[in-house]
């Protein structure tokens, strides 16, 4: 459908309350220049990207001749005039122990023009480059080798916690769980000016890890508050008791994050379930380690958590930290729900309660609002972290007229499943949704597949008190423990991925949902919400939505809502650019955007049938990205490429530094899949923006040496971007 720019200032200018026109129209792919006008006043030369986009200046027949080659770099790529400079790597010091894996989200807080904190999130391991460079960059050895000997004798997986303590093999699983989980969690280093303006390190006593397992040797234990402290401390648990009472071992899984108008930082645990079981039972207790046992092989390592008895109901929250206290080693805010969180932006508002959007990470996963019981006063206030610890949890209603409700996640919420009719399917998948055990002396989930199943559970389960049937103080505690599945009894919509969130000058939310495919063991989105640009169902190439709250009051109960992009190919609809993650809004208000393709797919070669879907198809993006979209002046609704990563990598976490001249970057796992270095040659089946076919012979590197060069491993790290002439970024 094609919009002119017109439309999409109304979309993005709209009042709030009313549906946001046809809510999938996706203004920004249709408000493209005439040929010639390639890129109006913009302050910075597009790079070269891999497939013809609508801002390329140039006609179909240019687009065959100027795509016919494209040599893919293990670089992280930028426009001519900028550079960038590596600030931090895996293995360098942080405090009392080292920059962690595969870093994700930054959190900048600056404290004055010339000082910072950036929290630095450390999400988890790619087992490949992770054994690969190991002794380089942490100075030691693995007994890998052994424990792959003693799990393959077991069929790739051994229950840890159940060894004695003195057993050979449960010693060399723990020194290697140790240090993979060592290396996730947070990270705090200060930062300071030099004399020609650029940010570097500058340690202090505030520099510090929060690992994986802190807590477990040291003193250092992550608390927390809100109703799921009752679960923790209950002493007749259905399922497994760690002992600790309130008291929590370490964060891991720490995807993405926020940070707040008071100067702390969010930090979402997301794919905890890697690690330590997801199901619990309905009082909220945790399952048996044994349930996530260690499962080790030449490429993967997981169930990190089971030969320390992680309790499973202790991971999947929000956690808080401020980086300029030194004895802050983060609390998990248990009101904001458990589930595997990945976007995270506040809403502070004088005299109006507080609001935290977030969504859960998985195909099916929801989109959340909580919102707290007292108001804010002063959204600058450092006293606002309290707000965090009462309140109500939200799931949004999705509905198929761009209009939308919130549906509180309380005990006496009615149960009203999503049907499997409405979820979206491939040819290899079924509509399920997964709801809570009916015999709730089982812990996890049941899937259910047809809508006649689903009709005779809410003949079982009248409301979530029915499904959570303890005591009246645990029951809000247990809920929100099982967030997910709560959510899924209660109607909320399975949305596609909502993999980050951030609020816009006007206060609407932007959120980016990343792929609207489905999975078996996850099930799939509303195939009424989540439609490509031509109506495909599934569609794997996401999206960006607006959503605007009735009356722009925090508190409101109903929305409206609008994709405002599409991910795809150009000739089909999109953008240009596959599955959108992480946003950042610069110093105009204008949005940049990552992405995050799944490794396996990048430079993907395949034959273009006429059954082709956006999922075979992602190939054609080539590497993971950096997009600049203006959401104001002559460029809104256009999208033009800044910055490429190197092979292997997604880049994350963007932020710009308050003077704008600076924007953190990182580049997480480069070199996650392949082996050694070597190139190949891929014939792609591309198209010009107007869908003609042609193909483009793509020369691949494989593995990364990246940042180092040479024949050095690979490390993730994070870089700060900069005009060569240190001016702000929108300066010409």
């Amino acid at each position: 459908m094609v919009w002119s720019r017109r439309n999409f200032l109304a979309v993005m200018g709209l009042g709030a309350g009313a549906a946001l026109f046809n809510p999938r129209q996706y203004p920004l792919t249709a408000a493209i220049p005439k040929i010639g006008d390639r890129h109006g006043d913009l302050s910075f030369q597009p790079i070269d990207y891999p497939i013809p986009l609508a801002t390329d200046g140039l006609t179909p027949t240019q687009q065959k001749t100027a795509f016919a080659t494209f040599a893919v770099q293990d670089e992280l790529v930028l426009p001519s005039d900028f550079v960038y400079t590596v600030l931090g790597q895996w293995g360098d010091p942080v405090g009392d122990h080292w920059f962690g894996f595969n870093n994700d989200y930054l959190g900048l807080v600056e404290t004055d023009e010339n000082t910072a904190y950036l929290l630095i999130n450390f999400e988890y391991i790619s087992f490949i480059p992770w054994r690969q460079g190991y002794g380089t960059a942490i100075g030691k050895s693995l007994p890998i080798e052994t424990v792959l000997t003693a799990a393959e004798a077991q069929g790739g997986k051994i229950n840890a916690f159940a060894l004695a303590a003195d057993n050979p093999v449960k010693i060399d699983i723990e020194a290697l769980c140790k240090a993979a989980l060592v290396d996730q969690g947070m990270g705090v280093i200060r930062l300071e000016r030099n004399g020609q303006g650029d940010w570097q390190r500058s340690p202090n006593a505030m520099d510090r890890r929060i690992t994986g397992l802190s807590g477990l040797t040291d003193s250092h234990y992550l608390t927390a508050t809100g109703p799921a402290i009752a679960i923790f401390t209950n002493p007749t648990k259905q399922g497994y008791d760690d002992g600790l009472g309130e008291k929590i071992i370490g964060t891991f899984g720490n995807c993405a994050g926020g940070t707040t108008p008071w100067g702390t930082v969010l930090s979402a645990e997301e794919n905890f379930q890697s690690q330590v079981p997801e199901a619990v039972y309905a009082d909220g207790s945790a399952v048996d380690p044994a349930q996530c046992p260690l499962k080790i092989s030449a490429s993967g390592l997981s169930g990190q958590g089971n030969v320390f008895g992680l309790a499973g109901n202790k991971y999947g929250w929000m956690v808080e930290i401020d980086p300029a206290n030194a004895n802050d080693y983060g609390t998990k805010h248990t009101a904001l729900g458990r589930f595997r969180h990945e976007a995270v932006a506040v809403r502070a508002t004088a005299n109006q309660p507080l609001a935290v959007y977030s969504g859960c990470d998985r195909n099916g996963g929801h989109l959340y609002k909580f919102v707290s019981a007292e108001t804010v006063k002063s959204p600058t206030d450092k006293s606002n972290s309290r707000l965090f610890t009462a309140g109500t949890l939200y799931g949004a209603k999705f509905h198929a007229d761009g209009t939308g409700e919130w549906i509180a996640l309380t005990p006496d919420t009615v149960v009203n499943p999503v049907r499997p009719s409405d979820i979206a399917v491939d040819s290899s998948t079924t509509g399920i949704v997964y709801l809570p055990h009916p015999d709730r002396n089982q812990s996890g989930a049941i899937a259910i597949d047809t809508d006649h199943a689903v009709a005779e559970y809410q003949t079982q389960f009248a409301t979530l008190t029915d499904l959570y049937p303890i005591e009246s103080d645990h029951q809000q505690g247990a809920i929100l423990v099982d967030a997910h599945l709560a959510a899924n009894a209660a109607g909320v919509t399975p949305t596609a991925r909502p993999e980050d969130t951030e609020i816009l000058p006007d206060g609407s939310v932007l959120i980016a949902f990343t792929s609207g495919w489905p999975s078996q063991g996850d099930g799939g989105c509303d195939r009424h919400i989540f439609q490509g640009p031509q109506g495909e169902v599934p569609y794997d190439s996401g999206w960006i939505m607006r959503l605007q709250e009735t009356g722009d009051r925090c508190d409101a109960l109903t929305f409206g809502w609008a994709m405002i992009a599409a991910g795809g190919e150009p000739g089909q609809g999109g953008l240009g650019f596959a599955n959108p993650d992480n946003l950042a809004i610069d110093g105009q208000g204008d949005l940049w955007m990552v992405t995050d393709m799944s490794t396996s797919k990048h430079n993907r070669g395949f034959e273009r049938k006429a059954d082709t879907t956006s999922l075979d198809s992602v190939g054609v993006f080539g590497n993971n990205s950096l997009w600049y979209l203006p959401l104001h002046g002559p460029n809104a609704g256009q999208v033009f490429p800044f910055a490429i990563g190197p092979m292997d990598s997604e880049l994350t976490g963007p932020v710009f530094s308050q003077d704008q001249k600076t924007l953190f970057l990182a580049v997480q796992h480069p070199g996650e899949l392949n082996g050694l270095r070597q190139t190949e040659i891929v014939t792609m089946p591309l198209t010009t923006t107007n869908g003609e076919p042609f193909l483009q012979t793509r020369t691949v590197p494989l593995q990364s040496h990246w940042p180092n060069g040479g024949d050095m491993p690979s490390r993730p790290a994070v870089v700060t971007i900069q005009r060569r002439t240190r001016q702000p970024f929108h300066s010409s």
